[in-house]
Parts: structure tokens; sequence; C-alpha cells
């Protein structure tokens, strides 16, 4: 077991402070940081890509600013980068045979934003390919495994760097979250897993998958990390015409001590019967301790969320369609030459693809078709206005959401084989990404699966109103420090445990 003192075991908040009153520094850091990766690495697979001498050459960077006299809220930390977010010439691959080999000419806004506050980019990190699952099962290029049960899936489709972050690979993992991809993943490896508001951090530098839903966003092992990663990612960026141009009220600065005086929202149509005795169990604790601190629980109606699944499952393929059409062997990555272009597209694409890729494009290309479009796509989005109208009512009376992050603990390696029970993964969390909500998945609990051995973390969901980060991660904190679930036990690879 690792000592308290190692840094692997620290905070990012703690490794900023201690970097920058230079009790310890960002080399000696990144350096505990690399040989702990390639000590677990090989039974996790978390990275697709590790970065050690730019690791080694940004950590004495931070080194010297800090010499300098700057103070970064970020001095030192080690971060894990999903890889569909461009890292000046690092791979970039998406999880996909399309981009296995390609380099990337520049850096998305929020990795740049990151680093400028002082992280330090141990590696690229694996993910279900383009962003399109639950499990990290999609994937071309790898197998991620559960740092708390190596048999089990770490959640997608940023399983790569919530895997990092829970096997102490990383302080901070960027992830991106299109109907629930870092909440799950963060549900699954006993994280926080922050989506903000859509637009609040530039999706500039993302490879799209759905481009009115994607949004990056920290999976961190305290919320205090989450703020800090938040404060330094969010604002208007010019280069992205999806981001809002708002201040933005810090976070950091508004974590708080208990849940007094705040309505938390419980949703009447999510019923938590239905995922079995133990799961419901952990979550009418979880309400309890939310009551406990002082929250007072309400009912609420989302009476069109039970859509969300039909509705995602249109808008996300058909805009899917739209932007992988870019990778067809002509400007990016993989090319199979054929006599003609029309043949070199097909091949190329037949491929570069997985499974899943190809059955989403399907689906978008059929719902964008003529004839469909009316009936399929322009419905799907008149639903997504009535479920964020929804959320507008419910609002009304309360200040907070709460419900479960996903719809059961991590779960074994191809236990879902099927596309539907792999997709009812995301039915608590697309209802917030379609309303552009910020939400995030803070550990509540431990059940122990069927067939398992290792008790496994649950994730509670929050959910605010557009804009209100600071009080969702403030609540989040509250209800984190006084239950200190995500403490009560160690990943395995960190443990020593079954490793």
């Amino acid at each position: 077991m690792a000592l308290e003192n190692d840094p692997i075991e620290r905070s990012a908040a703690d490794i900023a402070r201690d970097v920058n009153a230079g009790t310890i520094s960002a080399s000696e850091v990144v350096e505990g940081t690399l040989a702990h990766v390639d000590a677990v690495d090989a039974r996790v697979g978390a990275y697709l890509t590790i970065l050690h001498d730019a690791a080694r050459e940004r950590a004495a960077n931070v080194d010297a600013r800090v010499r300098s006299g700057e103070r970064l809220p970020l001095a030192g930390v080690p971060l894990a980068v999903k890889d569909n977010m461009c890292l000046t010439a690092t791979r970039t691959t998406c999880g996909s045979r399309i981009l296995e080999h390609w380099i990337a000419p520049y850096t998305a806004t929020a990795v740049a934003r990151m680093l400028e506050a002082g992280c330090v980019p141990i590696g690229k990190t694996n993910l279900d390919e383009f962003a399109m699952g639950s499990s990290c099962e999609n994937s071309a290029l790898g197998i991620t495994r559960n740092p708390y049960d190596l048999s089990r899936v770490p959640g997608g489709s940023s399983g790569g760097s919530a895997a990092a972050v829970a096997a102490r690979e990383a302080a901070i993992g960027l992830g991106s979250d299109t109907g629930g991809s870092i909440r799950e993943p963060g549900a699954f490896c006993n994280l926080i897993g922050f989506k903000p508001t859509y637009g609040r951090i530039s999706r500039y530098g993302l490879i799209a998958f759905a481009s009115s839903l994607d949004q990056i966003g920290p999976l961190t092992r305290t919320v205090e990390d989450a703020a800090l990663a938040y404060d330094a990612m969010a604002g208007h960026d010019p280069m992205d015409a999806t981001s809002i141009d708002r201040p933005v009220e810090p976070a950091a600065a508004s974590l708080r001590r208990d849940l007094h005086g705040l309505r938390i929202g419980l949703v009447r149509e999510f019923d938590t019967e239905k995922l079995g005795p133990d799961v419901d169990k952990a979550y009418d604790r979880a309400y309890a301790e939310l009551k406990a601190l002082g929250a007072d629980l309400v009912e609420v109606s989302l009476p069109t969320a039970d859509y969300g699944l039909a509705t995602y499952y249109l808008i996300a393929p058909a805009e899917c369609s739209s932007n992988l059409s870019r990778f067809d062997g002509v400007r990016y990555g993989l090319r199979v030459d054929a006599d003609d272009v029309q043949a070199m597209y097909e091949r190329t694409r037949a491929a570069g693809f997985g499974s899943e890729v190809k059955r989403r494009i399907l689906i978008g290309t059929h719902a964008l078709s003529s004839g469909y479009y009316d009936a399929y796509y322009v419905r799907a989005q008149k639903a997504r206005t009535l479920i964020a109208r929804d959320f507008e009512t419910a609002f009304a009376s309360c200040d907070l959401i709460a419900c479960p992050a996903a719809s059961s603990p991590a779960f074994a390696f191809n236990a879902k084989s099927d596309p539907y029970s792999m997709y009812m993964m995301d039915y608590y969390t697309i209802p917030m990404s379609l309303a552009g909500l910020p939400a995030l998945s803070v550990p509540c609990g431990w059940v122990t699966p069927a067939g398992g051995v290792e008790p496994m973390p649950l994730g509670l969901q929050l959910c605010a109103p557009l804009f209100a980060e600071p009080l969702l991660l403030g609540a989040a904190h509250a209800y984190e420090r006084a239950t200190m679930h995500a403490v009560k036990h160690l990943p395995l690879v960190v443990s020593g445990a079954r490793a």
C-alpha cells in the first residue's frame, strides 16, 4: 500500500499547494507518478500513449515558473487526457483504427488551459471508439479494467481517464460527456465525474461525436479537485462557436460544509426498486444522508424523462453520422486504397470503424434521410425541448435534483453484449445531457454485485440549473466530506489485493 505522503495518493489541491510552497517539486511528483504508471498500467490499461519525455519537460517548466514567483492553481498536478482531445505532437486516436496513427497538430483549449494552470500531461487515455459506449469495451486499441475489480469494466466512454485517476496514475483526468460518459465512469470508479453546463468549457480540439451534446469535464478523487479543474477550464473561447460568453463564478470558493437551506428534488419517475434491493437500499441511504446534512427533500416530476433514451439515440447518432463523414481516407488517418474513390471510401470506413460506430452512423443516416427527417430527427428535437422544460418546472420547486448516476455498479466484461442493455446504463444521465444541465456523480456507497467478490462503488448524481456549477459543487463537497464513502476501500492495484 502506498504511504500517505506518497504523491500518487495526494489530491490535486495538496500537490499544487506543496509545489507552490517549494516543499516538493513538480519533477518529483511526475517521476513518482510515471514510476507508478509503469508499474501498474499493464494491468489497468488506462493509457493508450504514455508521455514520459513530454511530462518531464512540462514538469521542469512548471518548476521554473514557480521559482520565478508564479503561483499556479494546479502546479505539478499529473493529468490524464482522454484520447479524443488534441494535444500538439501527440497521437490522438479516439480509440479507433481510423485514427490510430494520427498526430494532433494543435492542442484543445481545455487541455491548454489545464497546462497553463500548471498541470503535467502523463498520457492519453483509452475510450470507447469515438466516445460511443458506456463501458470502454468498444475501444479498438486496448482493454481498460476497473482498478477496484480487474474483471469489471471502468465505465465509458471516458473509462481510461477514470481508471487512471482511480488507480493513482493521475490526479485529474479529462473526459468528455455526451450522454453520461463522465458521470457513469465516475460512479464505476469511485470518483467525482463532473459534466458542466453545455458551452461552459470550450469544445475546440475535442474530436466531435454529437456537437450539441458533447461537453468536456474532469474526473477527480475529490470535489475540491473538480472545482479547481473547472475554474481552470471554464470560460468563453472564440474558437468554439458553442462556447458561452458569460462571466464565470469561481467554484472552488463556493464549497460548503452542510446542506442547510437547500431543497433537493427526488424524481418521482426515477424508481430505484427496479435496480435491485441492495442498490435501492443504498440510494435510500444516500437520500437520508442528504436530509441529515440539512437538505429539505421534495418530490419533483420529470414526466418526459422516460423519452430521454429514445430522443438521445436519434439526435446523437444523427450528429455522429454528420461529424464522422469527414473520416473518409482522404484527409485524416487510415486510407485503404481501391480502384475508384467510392470503393476507397467504403473500404476505409469498413476497416477503420468498429461495429458500434457503424451502428450509430447507420441509425443517424436513416434518421436524417429523405422521408424520415421529420418523422424522427425533428420529433426528437421537439421531445428534447419538452425535457428541458420539465427541468425548468422542477427547478421552480427545488435547488438541486438527486438520482442515480448509473443503472448498476460496474459490471463484468461482456455482461451487456446487446446494445439495448448497454444503452440503458445511461437512462439516468441522458435527460440532463439533453437539457444541457450541469451534473456530477459523487460516491454514495458500496454494494457487492451478483457474482462479484469485491464491493463496488455507487454514484449519486446531483444536477443543478444552468450555470449553477458553484452551487452543485458546493453541495457535493458537503456530502462528500460528511459521508467519506470514497475512502472506504482502496483500488486493488494500489492496495495490492488480488492485483
